[in-house]
């Protein structure tokens, strides 16, 4: 840590009692530009994306993916409130420059602020496995699911999310952990620490993080594989899972967009107290911009991922592979039915297949 300019004394809050302002920072690491832009960005995109889920759940009839849509519209909800309430303190940092002692002498808004990084950094990576899971039962076991199950059971699932993120959040509060001043002054998070109760806090954000991203990956890779089975394979079910692939396309690139901007702050926090190597401030500020852009890229893909232009895609890849693997006679009903394919009705044994709207 950067010595502090301000000498500190022995009645200093916790949360200065590592880093003190006022600051000694260079302009480029802390610049009012960058933390607006990536506000305004991530604010915008998230509004429009909770308009598109908001059309989409008012027109769906399907009841997997009106979970699938509530869980998406409880993760941009979280994201477009992790970027209110943090931009909007960092960037009055740094157009009003007020000192946080002289504001915050008993660390209140500090320890609010610390708790804001953590549950609206935890709750995409929980919701992203949470989806995962919901997923993962709707396309490998249909029947465990009750064909009754009312929507507030999605809801419910989300909340739960929440109040686990949010206990995790607390945690500093009661002793398993501390929250303190950052580099270069402008914001608050735990204190990444291989001693006492910061190292168990570490651990526990680091790990459930790193879990959660694990779970994704494994569910989504098993659900993928199964799609693939009924595009291409032998597969003689005659749903449609046109929804179903818009879903866990979707879902496969929140997991993608999530691992590449968590992972190295979540495996640096778990590398540093493992190892106690001391933390470098500047490697910790660029790996929470990183994570940072997880909330802004979010919301563009439910923006981007639209069913017509889904269906294009859908309609190309199964052309093609229905002629490379199946001359025009042979193809499954499934596939026919799925891909839209329509067979030669005066081939043996095959007969036109109707398709059937979702």
């Amino acid at each position: 840590m950067n010595a502090s300019v301000m000498p500190l004394a022995n009645n200093t809050p916790l949360c200065y009692s590592i880093n003190s302002p006022p600051f000694k920072y260079h302009p480029t690491i802390a610049s009012a530009y960058f933390s607006s832009i990536f506000g305004t960005l991530g604010l915008s995109s998230n509004l429009i994306a909770f308009i598109v889920l908001l059309k989409s759940f008012q027109q769906t009839h399907s009841r997997s993916r009106s979970f699938f849509l509530i869980f998406l519209g409880g993760l941009v909800v979280t994201d477009f409130m992790g970027l209110l309430v943090t931009s909007s303190i960092v960037i009055s940092f740094h157009v009003t420059h007020f000192n946080w002692r002289h504001l915050d002498p008993n660390c209140h808004f500090c320890n609010f602020m610390g708790m804001s990084m953590v549950f609206y950094g935890l709750c995409p990576l929980m919701l992203g496995a949470a989806m995962a899971v919901e997923r993962f039962f709707g396309i490998n076991l249909p029947f465990a699911r009750s064909t009754s199950m009312p929507k507030r059971r999605a809801v419910y699932m989300v909340l739960m999310v929440w109040l686990i993120a949010g206990g995790i959040a607390l945690l500093p509060l009661t002793g398993i952990g501390s929250y303190h001043m950052q580099m270069p002054g402008s914001w608050c998070f735990f204190n990444i620490s291989s001693e006492g109760n910061d190292l168990a806090f570490s651990l526990v954000f680091s790990l459930v993080g790193l879990m959660c991203i694990t779970v994704s990956f494994l569910l989504n890779t098993v659900s993928v594989v199964t799609l693939i089975r009924v595009c291409c394979g032998q597969d003689r079910s005659q749903r449609r899972r046109d929804y179903e692939i818009e879903m866990m396309l979707q879902l496969i690139l929140i997991m993608v967009i999530a691992s590449i901007c968590w992972c190295p702050l979540l495996i640096y926090i778990l590398m540093s107290v493992v190892t106690a190597d001391p933390v470098r401030d500047e490697i910790v500020l660029f790996d929470i911009r990183m994570a940072t852009c997880n909330q802004i890229f979010d919301p563009w893909i439910y923006i981007i991922c639209k069913v017509s232009r889904l269906r294009r895609v859908k309609n190309l890849y199964c052309t093609n592979c229905a002629i490379r693997k199946s001359p025009p006679d042979q193809i499954p009903p499934a596939m026919a039915t799925f891909c839209h394919l329509e067979p030669d009705p005066g081939s043996v044994g095959i007969h036109p297949v109707p398709k059937i709207s979702s």
